[in-house]
């Protein structure tokens, strides 16, 4: 399963929720604060919480629970789902 840690207006979580659609893959989205970047007030502490267990405090965040692989940035996170998805 994926999981992605985004905001709405992000445009960098836009990037991946696009290449997610294109792909047609199923994934699960967590917003975990409002949008502002580092700054952005958090709105759900339990998905905050998930977010930062993986070393950072930045969104997008993927988890993909069947590889066990995490990830930040948007063009990592494309690169990898276009060698795994596509």
């Amino acid at each position: 399963m994926l999981e992605l840690y985004q905001s709405e207006g992000c445009p960098h979580c836009e990037k991946v929720r696009r290449k997610l659609s294109e792909l047609g893959v199923s994934y699960v989205i967590h917003n975990p604060r409002l949008p502002g970047g580092m700054g952005g007030d958090v709105t759900n502490e339990v998905t905050h919480e998930e977010l930062t267990a993986g070393g950072e405090d930045q969104i997008p965040y993927l988890v993909d629970t069947e590889r066990e692989v995490t990830m930040y940035e948007s063009d990592d996170i494309v690169e990898y789902l276009d060698e795994h998805y596509a």
